[in-house]
């Protein structure tokens, strides 16, 4: 049975099919019915449906050497000539209510650019909060705390729909955890997304007990599970 896109349908349903074909459009390769991220940006891709027109157009989207991740709200297909490299679910999480308040010493939280660009990929690396590229860090507003010139830890933004900002990127060094570092720079950007009339949500994977009960107690709750696979030619 073939998926078919429903427009009426939440954004956060197909949440990469919202991203590449609206607000961040921009940052889309291909064109429809299969787009993929700007490879600079990530590893992230989509079709329209799971039609065999589609599904041909998203597997020769795959370069040779990457792979692609597929983000959905229902488990998708493995399109002919690729395989997969792994499934997972996540809980997509929206904020309900008011950000947390800032507390005392977030002062220290900085805003990121150009010239952390090496530092964060390092501390992605370590941390791996996700997909990375080099371009990563320009998905949006990126903050991080520092101490005697070192980054200890950093939050962000990605992926885009209509009223609303994903929080992303949330990474800290291992031997600075436990010092509430992530709460305070989720909880900044959770704040800086509702002044510009945003909405915060994120993904989690299912199975990451500590991680959703920290979104929780910052106000997240959890919306759906969605789909992800990892596609490889």
């Amino acid at each position: 049975m073939t998926l078919r896109v429903d427009v009426t349908a939440h954004p956060l349903d197909r949440p990469i099919w919202s991203m590449l074909t609206g607000r961040q459009a921009h940052l889309a390769e291909g064109e429809a019915p299969a787009l993929r991220i700007d490879r600079g940006y990530g590893v992230f891709g989509v079709a329209a449906d799971t039609g065999a027109e589609a599904q041909a157009a998203l597997a020769a989207l795959i370069p040779d050497d990457r792979e692609l991740w597929i983000v959905e709200g229902e488990p998708w297909p493995v399109p002919d000539g690729t395989r997969e490299v792994k499934r997972a679910v996540l809980a997509q999480m929206v904020a309900d209510g008011a950000p947390p308040a800032a507390r005392q010493g977030e002062s220290a939280i900085l805003a990121l650019g150009e010239a952390d660009a090496a530092e964060m990929a390092a501390l992605a690396d370590h941390a791996k909060p996700g997909p990375w590229g080099p371009t990563t860090h320009r998905y949006g507003p990126f903050f991080g705390v520092r101490e005697a010139g070192r980054l200890l830890a950093m939050a962000g933004q990605r992926i885009l729909v209509p009223g609303m900002a994903e929080v992303s990127g949330v990474a800290t060094w291992a031997d600075c955890r436990g010092r509430g570092l992530a709460r305070a720079l989720i909880g900044h950007v959770m704040r800086e997304m509702v002044a510009r009339g945003e909405t915060p949500f994120l993904h989690s994977y299912a199975d990451n007990a500590g991680a959703i009960a920290l979104y929780e107690s910052l106000g997240f709750r959890i919306r759906r599970e969605v789909h992800v696979l990892v596609l490889a030619k």
